[in-house]
Formats: C-alpha cells, structure tokens, sequence
C-alpha cells in the first residue's frame, strides 16, 4: 500500500484550503489584513482562547466568532464584519513581477539611505587660515553621559596596566603607526604618563575606570604641554589637541581590541569610535603638517563620493536581480524609469501616512481586532511607533534638506546636531552612523542605537491628539496609497520569501552552516527580506510564521526533505540566527541585541491570523510527515531500510512538542491500526519471499538443512529487525518487531513441523535425497535404509530451540508452535540405540590393545621412581570412560527442553554404560583369573612325575623339614600386569562415580517418578511383569553361598577341598565360589547375582579341589528361584540338603530388574566392586594358604607339646605324616583341619608338659609376618593406596576367620566334632590377634600416622565377636544357656516394639512399594534386606550401607557365639535344637508381619491414586484423555 492509497481526511484532519490561499493572502484595502486566513472550527480563536485562559486582559470576544460579545463597541463589531465581507473577496495571485517591481524599489532605497562614501581630498594651504570653533571637552563627553548603563562605558579590569605598556611603546618607538613616531605625540604622551603614574591618580582610576577621567586628564596635560612657548595670538596649537587626544582615542581602542574587551563591551568601543570621527572632521592625518602634500603644507579633508546610481553599487539590487531572475540593465532601466518616484521623500510620506492610518485605526494597518488581547496589540502600537520615528530620523539623516521642510511644518522630529558645528559636512557624517546603526538594528529585530540625543517634542506619537482633531485627518480610512509598501504587503512578503527561499535552496554556492545544518537562505537574501520586512511593516513573528508555512507547501509539494523542515524550525527558534546572518554579511561592529524569547515563544504577542496559520502549518505538516513514515516503514523489513530519525525527530520535536499542536487519540489509534495492518501484510510478504527462497517446490529435494536455513533467516530477520527497534521497540502505537514475529514465527512453527514430518516420512519411503543409508559415517542402528542422518536431526532440534527462545522472548505467555522435542525424539533414540550397538565393541577394541602397564613417565621409570597414584592405571579404563563421556555429552548438549524425555534418555544411556562397565570387567576377570591360575615351575614339575615319585618326593621333603613342609612356600609371583587391573577396576569406580554426579541420577529419576510413575502393583501382572504371568518381567535374584557343614571327605587325609558351582536347569553354569581348603564345614560368603524372567530351578553341586585328575564331587541339591515366593522382596534363608552328606546355607533376596536409571547405575557399581572383590580374593587366596598353615591348631600344639619329641618329630606328627604325604601329592598345604579332622585333640585346660613362652609365640608368628611383607611389598610397587588397603582388609578378614575357626565351629542345631581349645591354647589364639592387629594397623610412633589398615575396619563386628568369645568361651554349659536364653528374649523384646511402632506409623499415598519394603526389612531383625542394588548406585550410597551395617551389627547383641560354643558340649544337643526352632518361628512371624504390612501400604497407595484428592489436584482419569497429568507404564524405550 502506498501513500496514494491513503484517505485524503487521514487521521480525521479537514482539508485545509488550496495553496492559493496561503500563498496569497487576502485583505481589504489596507496592508495587514489577516482575516484571509481559512480556519476550521476546532482550531477557532474561541478555542484558543480557552487554552490560553492564564493569561490576564483577556479579550472578551475572539476573531472568527460570527455572534457579539457583551461588552464590545459597535465599531469594533463593524470592523469584525467588514472583515468577514473582506476575506470572501477574490483577488487575483500576485505575479512575479509585481513582487519584483515593490523589491526592486525597496531595495533601491536602500541604497539611497546608505551612508555616503567619503575620500580624503588633499587642499594646499592658503593665505586666509581656516577658521575653527572652539570644541568644548564636556561636548565630546556628552554622549557617555547619556547612556543608562554606565558599566557599558567602563573600561575592563586589567586595562590601565595594559594601557600603561602601551604609552611606554610610544615612548620607546615600539608602538607601530607613523603617528606615534611624532616627537611632540611622544612629549604630550610622557607628559599625561607622568600624571597617569600617580599613585593617588592611578588608585582612582583603578576603582572608577570612567572613560571620562581619563579622557579629560589627557586633554588637559595636551593642551599644557602644546601650548608651552606659543603666544596668545597663535590658537594654531588647538588643532593639535584635537589630533592628540584622538590619537589617544585609537590607542585606547587598539588595547581594548587586543585584549579582546571589545566583545564584552561592544558599546564602549562604539562609543569610542565615535568619538575619534568627531575629533577627526577636520583632518585624520596625524602627522606633521610640514610633511604632507610633499612638505609643502596644506591639510586633508573627507569629501562625499557623489552617488553613480547603478546597479553594480546596490548589492541589494543585485540580489533581487538574482532571485527574480532578471538582468541587471532591466533593474538598471527600472530603476532610472521610476527615479524621481522613488526618491527618500517619498519614503518619508509613506512612514507618515502609515503613522497616520495608525492613529486613525484605519484597515491600512494592524488593528485591536487583529489580535487576541489587547496587551499584545498596545505591545505591537507601542514599538510600531518607535520603529517609525528611528525610520523617519534615518531617512532626514540621510537628506539633509528634507529636515528643513519637515521641521517647519512640525511633522518631523528636530534632530540636534550638537556635535556639527562645523558645515554640511559634518552633519551628513553625523547622520550617516545613526542611518547605519538603525538600518543594523532594525534588521536585527527592531532593537536601535540612539547615537545622538533627539528632540521629540514636535512629533506627534502615541494615543494623544487624533491627526483628524489637528487639522491632518484627510486620509482614506479605506484606501492606502504607499509607493514603497505594497497592498496587501503580507502577500507580498509571501511571494519574495518563496521565491527567494526556492532560489536559495536551487543555488549550489549556498554552503552549510558552521554546525553543519543545511543554509536556507543565504546571507544575501537574509539582508533583502529583511529589509524588505522593515520596510514593509511586516512584524517579525509573521515572517517566521510565514517563512515556515513556505516550507510547509514545498514539503508537500515534494521539492524538500525533512532535514530542510528540520533546519527551517531550528532556525525559526534560534533567536540569535536572523540577526547574526546580517551581521556577518554587513561586518558591522555594533551590538546586535537579541530578544530574551524567539518569536515564537512570544504567541501571545502574536495576531490571530499568525496564530491560526500556524497552527494549520503544523497540523498539515503532521498529516504529511504520518504519510511519509507510512511509506518508509513499508520498508522496515528490507535488508537497508530508509530510516525514519529524521521523520521522528521532527514530528516529536518539532510537531508533536508544539503546545499548538493537537492530535487525537482516536485518530493515532486509526493511523497506528492502518500501518499494523500494512506491516502485517509486509511481514507475511517477507516470510513467503523466505519461504520461497530456501524450500524447493520439489518434495523430494528437501532437506533437514533447508528447513535450517528457513530458521536461520527467520531468526536472523528478527534479530535484525530487534537491533533496529531496540531503543524504539514502539513508534507512533506501531510496534514493528512485534508484528513481525507474530506473523512470521507462527507460519515458521507450522511450516516447520509439516516440513519436518514430510521429510522424515519421505525418507522412510526411500524419496528423499540421503535417505538411502548413506548418512555420513553412520551404519547399523544409527542410519539405515530410509532414515534421515541422525546429525541432521541434531543440527535441525538446535535450530528450532533458538527459534523457540526467540519466540519465548519476543511472545511471553503463548506456546511455541509444535512440541519439538516430541517430534525430534526419534533422532536420539537411534543415536542411543547405535552407540549400544558399538560400545561393547569399542571396549574390546580398547583392551585388546592395553598392555596394562602403568602409565609412568619413561624418565622416571628409569629413574628408579615409583609411579605416581594418577599413573598406576592402565590406558583402557580412560579410554572406556571416555567413550562413556561422549556418550553423555551428546544428549547434554543438545540442552533437551524436556525434563521426562531427558531423564529417559539418560536412563537409556545408563543402561548402555552398566552393559559397558559389565563387559569391561568380565575381560579384566578373564585375563585376571589366566595370570593367577597359572602353575608354578615346581606344580608344573610335579605334574609330570609319575604316581610313585610324588609320593616318594612328598615323604622326603616331610622327613627333610621335621614335618615343617609350609615353611618352604614362597610367594607367588605376581605379575604387575594384574595389580593394574585392580587399579583399573577402582579407577573404574571413582570415574563411574563422577559420571553418577554429573547426570544427576536422584534428579532424573525423580522426575520419571513425578511425570510418568511405574505401574501399581494391581497392574503388574496384567501388563506382564509379575512372577509368573509369562511376560517380560525381569527379577535380580542375589544368591549369597554363606557355608556348608558335615561335608563327605574327599581326601586320603579324612578332608576336602570344596568350591561351589551353580548352574541351571541346562546344565549352564552361572557362578562358582573360592575353594576353601582342608575343611569338611567351610565358609565361603560369596554372592552371585541371576538374572531370571520367571521362575528358575538353580542346581549347586559341592566339588573336591584336587591337583591331579578329576575334581570329585561331594553333593548336590536344587533350589527354584520362584519370584512369586519373593514378591515381598524380603531376603530368605535355607539349608540346602545334599544329596549325599552334609547341607549347605544359602541367603537368598530378590528385586526387581527394573528400567531405572539408579537401578542401572546400583547394577554397574555392583558389577565393580564385585570385580574388585574377586580380584582380591583370587590374590588372598595365594595367601590363605601359609595363612592356614602358620595359624593351625598344629602349630598350637607345636608350641605346647615340644617335650615329648622323637629326633625333632613329635609321636602325633610322625602318625599325620602319611596324610601330609597325600596332601603334598594333591599339591596343597600341610595343614590341620581348622573344623576338626585332627587325630589327637586337646581338652578344656589340658595342654602340653610345659608352657609356651611369649617369645615362642611371636617366634611362631614371624615366618606369617615375614611372607606378608614380602607379598606387600611386591604389591606396594604396583597398587594404589587405597587398592593395598582393601587387599590388607580382605587379608585382615581371612585372618579372623582362620582365628575364629580355631576357637569354635561354625554355626548350627547339631553337635559338632570339634574340641574346644585349652586355656593357654586360647592366650595363644589371642596373642596372635593382637600381634596381627597391630601389625595390619601400622602404627608409626615417630610420625603418629596409621600406615594400614583403618581402625574402624579393622575393629570389625567379628573382631568384637572374638573379643567377646574369650569372656564366654569356659563358662558352664547351664550359664552360657542362661545368657543366650536372656539375649533371645532381648531380641524378642526389641522385635515387638519395633512391629508396634511401625503399626502407628502413617505412610503417605505416594509411598513407593521399594521404600517401604526397605523401611520393613531394615526394623525386622532377620529379615533385613541387605545389599540391595539401589544402595549401590554411587560411592555414597556404598558408604552409608556400610555403616548403617556396622552400627547395626555392634548395637543389636545376639547369641550366635555363645550357640557356637555350645556345639562343642554334648550336652546342649536339646537346647540347640529348641533355640533354632525358636529363631525359625521368630523370623516367619516377622515375615508374615512384613508381608500383611506391603499388602496394607500397596492397597494404600492403589486407594490414593485412583480416588481422592492427591497432591496434584482433584481426582482425575488416567491418560491423557482425562485431562491430568498422563501417566504411562511403558517407562523407556529398550
């Protein structure tokens, strides 16, 4: 749309009249007629007047108003009519050689009223001397006495200091001038430097600093020192004070003037000047009169230039010649034509009839109807009168001879030449300055300068005597007959002003203003109009109205821009630009007074046609800069749009500023609606013209990138747009930004999301360019046939977040489009699912090329340094970490805006990086256990002998050692290579503990439990995840192999060697323990994890370790792994009968395989320390075995029975040597059996002949000692610290149970074989304990720094249990039954009150079915679920499990040992039997207590979603459909 297409009443203004009307406006007869004026009711004087109610004598009836006022005279309201009959009157336009010819006249009188040129005419001396009258000195003062302002006439601070240094270059010859070269001007200047260096004299001067003191000081000590030796008759010396006295006039001016004091008191210098001219009249030349006219005397005097009367002498003439276009001989013509018309005379008459038409308050001139208030109209009367005298004063100044006739008859004022004693000449000088002065002043606003003082008395101004009652009324009230004022002289001024204006503007010689702002009028046509305007009659703030109202029209008219408009206002108020022009042009060194207010500030001084027409000025100009920024802002959305500051800096500055001005808010709601509409049909151009631009027509050419692009230039378009507008957002009600995006995101947010389903279904389709699986580098699930490359989809969601916050910045409160994250899932689904496909490949890539060395410096390993702890693991493990990281960082910086989606892609990932951790451990373990299982030389020769030569070798190392065989084991060769791999696997877990961290696990599962909540238990079973329901449900079953007793003797030597494998149904094997050594009830405490989808049948086989041959098989039995029977999530424990002899114990719990991310991260942890544990338990296993043979019930007795020897051998050593021949052949240790099996027991204080000695035990102890350090410090060379501390803790707890194993059996209902130990046999035990205790601690005394093992870890539950066996361990059978019957009831006790305040606990509705399952088992005694995977997630979790174990285990006191000790008495047979009924009915009524409380809470929680108020809101249908919050149990993707 375009301005053409715009209302002509825009913005609901009336159509102001044609421009004839205002570039010609009418009158009566007269020449200020403003009732031409065409004015709309809304801008109607009446109410104007209204607006301006503050001001005082306010008219009573305004112009305009077709009805009387009370209060006005009748004449009054003729003239009011006459005026409205006046304005309807046609006239015709005025031509251009009508302005032309009232120009050419004005600026011919210029010229006449210039000052003459004079010329110094030398006159050779006479015989007759010249004559000269007498000048008195308070004559030449007379003019600085009668100016008001005596500080104007004072000389500067500073100036009699400067004065002074320069009568001291005068009299040094320093001062520059022939003049002053003069001896006798030096003289009389010595002789008044004398006098001015008086201190009285110079004090007073420095206080008055009067013009007059010093000028009459001077005259006096010239006139005594000229006059020194001349006689009375000589009165020739006069002349020369004169020239004496005005040298000392110019000397005072050149100070003033070097200083630049002149500025600040121009009047002074003035005044000066002056008074130089006067002392001058008769001669300027201040030299000697002997040296002029060639020494021959003579004098020199200013004569006038008689006038040419051409045209190349009148620079005003030349000027209207420029303007109009006309040749100067024409104006030359014109000019000679009309001579004697236009001469001052005529001038002069017409000041006086204007005078009179003024007085006679005739329609010639402005009248009181004219104005609003009458102060305004005896304002503008008072200096119209004023302004015509100084008019008629320059005009008799300038001719002389018309003073004469105009004196006599009394009309003219009398002008007292005072100062022109001397003849025609000095007069004429005298009047050509004040002509002057006034001509300057009068250009410059009406402000003159009186040189002289004048005598009005004979002229008649002001509201006194009518012309008509002094015999001069014969004028025409109605008709006005002037030669040099026009008829309608505002019509005129109008045309010259547009002619002038448009030549001015067309002229390329019109440069620039100082500032820069373009120069509308140049300093020649500022000096025409305003001579024009003075002499014309035009009042100053009608020229301004007028001058402005011409740029109106030529603004609409399309000949200026808004930057001329712009200067043409700053000009109109800038009070100082008018005058200053002219005094620039005229050199002029005059004051120029400027007006405190600009005429346009003083509108109440201003007439109602002035106050009208500008009005209707400014309201058009605000119609036409409205159809300007209408059109520039149909381009706001180019790329260089044309700027509108100077559209707005006008329209608020200039327009909307004015208090004149008045816009209504309808009409700004209608302009501010019709350009939003239009911007919006821009907006949506714009966006189709993008649209265009980027998307092909071909369907099959589209791509992810084009729709990129499509954002990227919408987005780029709307940034730019905000930078434009950022400071501006709002123009006129018009907010461009905002309308762009309202338009432009909205059609982007639908094209966007059908461009990207179409392409994607385009693809699938095999139609769409790259979705033939060739999608940069991606295969398998990561790009396939039909499918769009996964980092397009990456690169696409990037865009259209930015797009989103774009939207959400620009659009607050409204929602973006489409739901993008739901429709860009998919590209990170794939990506999931590829990265699981490879990672697994990548972590075997990455051991298969690990040589597991530490990654020391080559420097320092040469050195002989030790590796640091950041070095001592290998490159794989940050290689797999790595590669987790990247996997992570991918979905973090894609920044998903959307909290479920995000917590489920991590899910995902976790799932990814457990499968990760899994496999990296199970190669650690494999290439683990190949490198601990090999044979050593000596098992790899012995493996080659034949049957009878290891039976053979085995007697001759047991006769050759004194039956001392263990003493020959060395340490086991580690490799470095497998002590990196503990190091790998705890790096592992510190790096897998960061990853925890830095995907917040608690926060994302959190989230996936507030928004999409797993299933009730009700829903389980029917969506197949329960036990049983033959779906896809996956259960964690943690089967814990704790001991076995009674077990069949594998081995010549009455004792076995057994392991326990696990296996299904399939014969398939899922785990196997540690082989425990010479025992028939061993310990293993090993836990396996099996993952099951329904019930499990799990068969354990008990096997016999033996060197050579086959492994024998000691039993088997079966378990069914049901989750049914362990939908309480509670742990359980069975015996296990074999099914040959003896029974085993299994702890058995399950959880279930739940698609969570804590879960996923337990499981991964869990896999770890798993790792870690199997590792230092293959590494303690090397060392279990001197550990058993040093801490034996053999070497017990070897300590207590060394009496009763035969050559070194003992009688029950010499009896055991035929089993330790057959545990040598089976390569294992020599030892006893530590749960009985030993041929010769001892009895409760029985003992040996004699004691052992505190030296004898330690001595006992050091070859343990001794292997210790010597396996740590092959280990302190390759492990990490904390990696040695869990090897030492793990060795710390074999020792304890090796020690434990000595003293009772293991717990059970039956009898066992085992003897109970002797009193010094058990100090012995004991002894040992604390030895190995403080050596496993490593106390360092100097540096009180532990080096070991932590004493927390140290002081473990079973340490305590030892502690306190030893206060237990010989009490009668009756006591210890009596203390284990009062611990019983204890336990029952605590039990109770445990279940009675859980029954008073309230759980809340969304209580999860696992936390209160935990709460249960952690109150029950016995039915604690322990080591559940979602305590294993992180590092901190592990700690705190820990210790909540280790708290619970030291606070809850139980009989366990004291039944233990009771095996060894016969005679507790009965009571055992009855306390483990007792246990086993305490633990199923607990059960059975857990179970009725998690059917409770499960049909709680089942009540709280489905009915009720929850704290989400009211109760709500489940699904989407129902308007809450949808709740789906399709948790992830798998």
């Amino acid at each position: 749309m375009s301005s053409s297409d715009l209302p002509d009443d825009l913005l609901g203004y009336v159509t102001p009249p044609s421009h004839s009307s205002y570039h010609t406006p009418q009158t009566m007869s007269g020449s200020h007629s403003t009732a031409h004026s065409v004015v709309s009711t809304d801008n109607s004087p009446r109410k104007m007047q209204s607006e301006r109610s503050s001001l005082n004598s306010r008219r009573t009836n305004s112009y305009g108003t077709n009805t009387h006022t009370a209060g006005t005279s009748g004449r009054r309201g003729d003239m009011r009519r006459n005026m409205s009959y006046a304005s309807t009157r046609h006239k015709a336009p005025i031509t251009d050689h009508e302005a032309y010819l009232y120009t050419l006249r004005t600026a011919y009188l210029s010229y006449l009223l210039q000052p003459r040129q004079k010329r110094v005419q030398h006159v050779a001396n006479t015989s007759k001397r010249l004559e000269r009258t007498n000048t008195s000195i308070n004559d030449l003062m007379a003019d600085f006495k009668l100016i008001r302002d005596s500080k104007s006439t004072r000389f500067p601070h500073g100036f009699m200091g400067e004065l002074d240094k320069r009568i001291t270059n005068v009299l040094i010859g320093k001062e520059k001038g022939a003049e002053f070269q003069d001896p006798v001007v030096k003289r009389t200047f010595a002789n008044f430097l004398n006098a001015f260096k008086e201190p009285q004299f110079r004090k007073q001067m420095d206080k008055d600093r009067r013009v007059e003191d010093l000028l009459l000081i001077f005259y006096s000590r010239a006139t005594s020192e000229l006059q020194k030796g001349k006689s009375a008759e000589d009165d020739a010396w006069k002349w020369m004070v004169d020239r004496h006295v005005a040298l000392f006039v110019r000397l005072i001016s050149s100070t003033l003037s070097q200083n630049d004091w002149t500025r600040d008191r121009p009047e002074l210098s003035s005044r000066l000047k002056t008074l130089e001219s006067k002392l001058l009249q008769h001669d300027q030349d201040l030299a000697e009169a002997t040296q002029r006219a060639g020494g021959q005397g003579g004098q020199s005097i200013e004569v006038e230039i008689p006038r040419s009367f051409e045209v190349r002498d009148m620079p005003l003439v030349i000027r209207v010649c420029s303007i109009f276009a006309i040749p100067t001989v024409q104006a030359q013509n014109d000019i000679l034509a009309h001579r004697e018309v236009w001469t001052e005379q005529a001038a002069l008459r017409d000041l006086k009839d204007y005078q009179n038409h003024m007085m006679l308050n005739t329609r010639a001139t402005l009248g009181k109807d004219d104005f609003d208030l009458d102060e305004a109209f005896d304002a503008w009367r008072k200096g119209e009168f004023a302004d015509l005298s100084q008019m008629m004063l320059g005009i008799v100044q300038s001719q002389p001879e018309l003073a004469k006739a105009g004196t006599s008859a009394g009309l003219l004022p009398q002008f007292k030449a005072t100062a022109q004693q001397g003849g025609g000449a000095g007069v004429g000088e005298g009047y050509g300055e004040v002509s002057r002065q006034m001509s300057a002043g009068a250009e410059a606003g009406g402000v003159y300068v009186v040189d002289q003082p004048v005598d009005m008395s004979q002229l008649n101004l002001g509201d006194g005597e009518s012309p008509r009652d002094s015999g001069t009324g014969s004028l025409d009230a109605g008709h006005a007959d002037f030669t040099f004022i026009p008829p309608d002289a505002k019509a005129y001024y109008r045309a010259v002003l547009k002619i002038a204006l448009s030549h001015d503007l067309a002229d390329e010689d019109v440069g620039p203003n100082e500032d820069g702002t373009p120069r509308l009028l140049s300093r020649q046509s500022v000096e025409l109009l305003s001579e024009v305007g003075m002499r014309w009659r035009i009042p100053v703030f009608t020229r301004v109205v007028l001058f402005l109202d011409i740029v109106r029209e030529k603004y609409e008219q399309q000949e200026i821009g808004l930057e001329t408009v712009d200067a043409a206002f700053s000009a109109a108020k800038d009070p100082t630009a008018l005058a200053q022009q002219v005094v620039e042009k005229r050199g002029s060194k005059t004051q120029t007074q400027v007006p405190a207010m600009t005429p346009l500030q003083e509108r109440t001084k201003w007439t109602v046609a002035d106050y009208a027409l500008y009005q209707t000025t400014l309201s058009r100009l605000h119609d036409g800069i409205l159809r300007e920024l209408y059109e520039l802002f149909q381009h706001c959305y180019e790329a260089k749009p044309p700027s509108i500051g100077v559209a707005m800096y006008v329209l608020e500055t200039h327009i909307l500023s004015d208090p004149i001005h008045h816009s209504s808010p309808e009409d700004m709601a209608a302009f501010a609606a019709m350009m939003s509409e239009a911007l919006r049909q821009k907006a949506r151009d714009k966006y189709h013209e993008i649209l265009s631009k980027n998307i092909s027509d071909t369907a099959s050419e589209w791509e992810f990138f084009h729709v990129i692009q499509l954002g990227k230039a919408v987005t780029g378009l709307v940034e730019k747009v905000g930078k434009r507008y950022r400071k501006n957002p709002e123009v006129l009600g018009v907010a461009p930004l905002g309308i762009l995006v309202e338009e432009c995101l909205p059609c982007f947010a639908d094209d966007g999301r059908e461009l990207v389903t179409r392409i994607m279904a385009l693809a699938k389709e095999g139609k769409v360019k790259g979705g033939e699986g060739d999608g940069k580098g991606e295969s398998g699930a990561g790009k396939g046939a039909g499918e769009v490359p996964i980092q397009d989809g990456f690169e696409l969601y990037k865009e259209l977040v930015q797009i989103r916050r774009v939207w959400a910045s620009v659009l607050p409160g409204r929602e973006f489009g489409f739901h993008i994250e739901g429709l860009l899932q998919e590209f990170v689904w794939r990506w999931i699912a590829m990265t699981d496909a490879k990672l697994l490949s990548w972590i075997e890539a990455a051991v298969a090329h690990d040589d597991f060395s530490s990654r020391q410096d080559p420097k320092d390993k040469e050195a002989g340094l030790p590796p640091s702890e950041d070095e001592r693991h290998s490159q794989s493990v940050i290689d797999v970490y790595q590669i987790f990281s990247q996997s992570l960082e991918q979905v973090q910086r894609l920044e998903w805006d959307d909290d479920l989606m995000y917590a489920k892609f991590m899910t995902a990932v976790s799932k990814s990086i457990g499968r990760g951790v899994a496999r990296y451990c199970e190669l650690l373990e494999l290439k683990f256990a190949k490198e601990m299982d090999r044979q050593t030389p000596e098992q790899e020769m012995r493996a080659q002998q034949t049957q009878r030569d290891r039976w053979i070798s085995a007697a001759r190392d047991a006769w050759m050692s004194g039956g001392r065989a263990g003493e020959k084991i060395e340490p086991f060769q580690f490799y470095q290579e497998s002590f990196v791999k503990i190091n790998d696997v705890e790096f592992a877990t510190l790096q897998l503990d960061k990853v925890e961290k830095e995907v917040n696990v608690d926060a994302c599962a959190e989230v996936i439990n507030r928004l999409d909540p797993p299933p009730p238990a009700h829903m389980r079973g029917r969506m197949g995840g329960g036990a049983g329901g033959g779906g896809q449900g996956k259960f964690m079953f943690t089967i814990k192999i704790i001991e076995a007793e009674d077990l069949k003797a594998g081995d010549a030597n009455g004792l076995s060697d057994p392991y326990v494998v696990l296996g299904d149904e399939y014969q398939k094997r899922l785990a196997k323990t540690k082989t425990v050594y010479s025992s028939l009830n061993p310990r293993w405490d090993e836990t396996v994890d099996i993952l099951t989808t329904g019930p499990l049948n799990v068969v354990a086989t008990v096997w016999d370790w033996d060197l050579v041959g086959d492994h024998d098989c000691l039993g088997r039995t079966s378990l069914k792994l049901d989750p049914s029977h362990f939908n309480d999530f509670l742990p359980r424990e069975y015996w296990l009968d074999l099914d040959t002899q003896g029974r085993v114990l299994v702890r058995v719990s399950m959880e279930g395989e739940r698609d969570d991310i804590q879960f996923y991260f337990g499981k991964a942890f869990r896999t770890l320390k798993r790792c870690e544990r199997d590792m230092g338990r293959k590494v303690t296993d090397k060392l279990s075995a001197y550990i058993l043979q040093c801490l034996s019930r053999r070497t017990l007795r070897a300590l207590l029975g060394q009496n009763n020897m035969i050559g070194g051998v003992s009688m029950s050593q010499a009896r055991g040597y035929f089993s330790k021949f057959s545990a040598q052949v089976a390569g294992r240790p020599m030892s006893g059996a530590a749960g009985g099996g030993s041929v010769e027991g001892t009895t409760p204080g029985g003992g040996g002949a004699s004691g052992a000695t505190p030296a004898d035990v330690n001595n006992a102890l050091k070859p343990l000692l001794q292997y210790f350090d010597d396996n740590f410090a092959i280990m302190k060379q390759t492990l990490t610290d904390s990696a040695m501390i869990m090897i030492m803790t793990r060795l710390w707890k074999e020792v304890l149970v090796v020690l434990e194993s000595l003293l009772v059996p293991p717990l059970s209902d039956k009898i066992s074989s085992q003897k109970p130990l002797g009193r010094q046999e058990v100090d012995i035990v004991y002894r040992w304990l604390q030895t190995l205790f403080d050596f496993f601690h490593a106390y360092d005394e100097e540096d009180k720094v532990a080096n070991g093992v932590p004493l927390d870890v140290l002081k473990s539950p079973k340490y305590h249990d030892l502690q306190t066996m030893n206060f237990f361990y010989f009490d009668p059978t009756d006591s210890l039954i009596r203390v284990s019957d009062k611990i019983a009831q204890e336990t029952a006790v605590r039990q109770q009150e445990t279940v009675a305040k859980l029954n008073r606990l309230s759980a809340p509705a969304s209580f999860a079915a696992g936390s209160s399952n935990q709460l249960l088992a952690g109150a029950v005694h016995g039915t604690r679920r322990t080591k559940s995977i979602m305590l294993s997630r992180n590092l901190g979790t592990m700690r705190q499990a820990k210790a909540a174990k280790r708290a619970e285990a030291q606070a809850d006191h139980n009989d366990d040992m004291i039944l233990r000790i009771l095996r060894m008495r016969p005679e507790a047979e009965r009571y055992l039997r009855d306390r483990s009924r007792q246990k086993e009915r305490l633990a199923a009524a607990a059960a059975a207590e857990a179970i009725v409380r998690q059917s409770l809470m499960a049909g709680r929680m089942n009540g709280g979603f489905n009915g009720g108020t929850s704290a989400l809101g009211p109760k709500r249908g489940v699904g989407a459909g129902a308007g809450g919050l949808s709740r789906r149990w399709d948790t992830i993707r798998e």
